[in-house]
Order: C-alpha cells, then structure tokens, then sequence
C-alpha cells in the first residue's frame, strides 16, 4: 500500500477506561503507524471524538453546537494522538477546515501533499468543518482527497456484524461483504453517508478491532480477522 487513510475510534484509544486516553494502547497505536510509515506507506488518520463526546446523544442543546463539541473533541484527540507518534520519531501534521490558532494547520490539498512529501503523517482533526457529518464522512471524504488506496477502519468492534454484537450475543461477522450489501442492509460499519460515499467513489475498507496486538499492522499486510468490505 503506497497510501492509506486510517480511522481510529476514539473509544477504543480510551482502553478500558472507557473515556479520555490510555496511554498504553496509544502509544502501541503509534508504534504501529512508525512501523508502517518506514515501509514508505504514506498514511491520513481521522480519529473519532467518543472518548469524551457524543453530541448525538445529548438531547439538551442544539445539534449543530453539540456537533461543534465533538469536532473539538477530534481535535484534542489528533494533538496527543499526534504528539504520542512524534515521542516515537515520527513528524506529523494537523490539519483542520477551519482556523484553530497555532494547535492545526489550515486544511487545503495542496498542503497535504507537501506534508505527504516530507515523509510527514498526517492528522485530519475536526472533521468536515459542519454539523451533521459524522468523522465517518470525513474519513471517506479524506480518504478520496488523498487518493488512498483503502480506508482502515479500527474500531473497538472487531469487525462488521449482521447485528449489534453487543446487544445480540448471536450476531454473525462477516469476513468479507460489498459496499452495496453494506449500504442496502444499512450494517453499522460506518453511518450511511459515509458509506455511500464509499460505494460512488468506490473505496474498500477493512474494518477490525483495535485492541488485538499489531492489529494495524497485520491489517495493512492482509493478515487479519475483520471484515474487508470490497467494491
């Protein structure tokens, strides 16, 4: 793989916690990422805000500010996400659609790819910038920007099921379903959007859980348990 866009869940950086970081599991995280960034890979990683925000579930304010709270939740995850990968050796940058002070870089194309060209990793924060698109959108949106070759979606799942595993202890995996099934079934590997997005730009996910040991590793290099989602 010459490029991949990688989309962590915020939930699973947070460990057994459950909230905020485990530094633990981030800094194996970004292990990983050092590992396949020297293969020459070039990678774009969308982190999701669930460790510390939900706006969806909040029912006591507006929907465009809860989602605003959960762009800067992305943010604050992309900056110690970011800064855990630069304790390994890695340069990074951050990017974000809309002016963040000195903590990001102003989102453009152009400026990703000079990141890109100076073996930089780079950080997508903050999602598209509006409310109503989830992190799951940014990542496909990112992913066709960038011209990655597949979206490697990490999760605290481990895979995409015919049903809530959580809720149905009967719920089957799939080790691997089109984006058309995926979409038609309306199966939760990302919200629908995003993953009709995926079936009109014709991008393949692999979707796996985080927390195995070089699970992003062995996904890059085809050797995992998930669920691959072709076109």
């Amino acid at each position: 793989m010459k490029r991949i866009l990688l989309k962590l869940s915020g939930e699973a950086l947070a460990g057994s916690k459950k909230t905020g970081f485990d530094e633990e599991t981030v800094l194996a995280v970004a292990r990983q990422i050092k590992a396949i960034a020297e293969e020459g890979t070039r990678i774009g990683i969308v982190i999701g805000g669930g460790n510390f925000w939900r706006g969806r579930t909040s029912e006591t304010i507006n929907r465009s500010k809860a989602d605003q709270i959960g762009m800067l939740a992305t943010v604050m995850n992309c900056i110690y996400v970011s800064d855990i990968c630069r304790y390994t050796g890695l340069s990074t940058e951050i990017f974000t659609p809309f002016v963040c002070g000195a903590f990001t870089r102003l989102y453009s194309r152009d400026a990703v790819e000079e990141a890109f060209a100076s073996g930089k990793v780079v950080f997508f924060a903050g999602g598209t910038g509006h409310p109503y698109f989830s992190t799951d959108t940014a990542t496909v949106l990112r992913a066709v920007e960038m011209e990655a070759e597949a979206i490697y979606l990490a999760k605290a799942v481990d895979g995409i099921y015919d049903s809530d595993p959580k809720v149905n202890p009967d719920a089957v995996k799939f080790d691997e379903i089109t984006i058309e099934e995926v979409v038609d079934r309306k199966l939760a590997a990302m919200d629908l959007t995003a993953s009709i997005m995926c079936l009109e730009q014709r991008m393949p996910m692999m979707v796996f859980g985080l927390d195995g040991e070089n699970s992003i590793v062995n996904a890059v290099h085809g050797k995992f348990s998930g669920t691959r989602v072709t076109v």
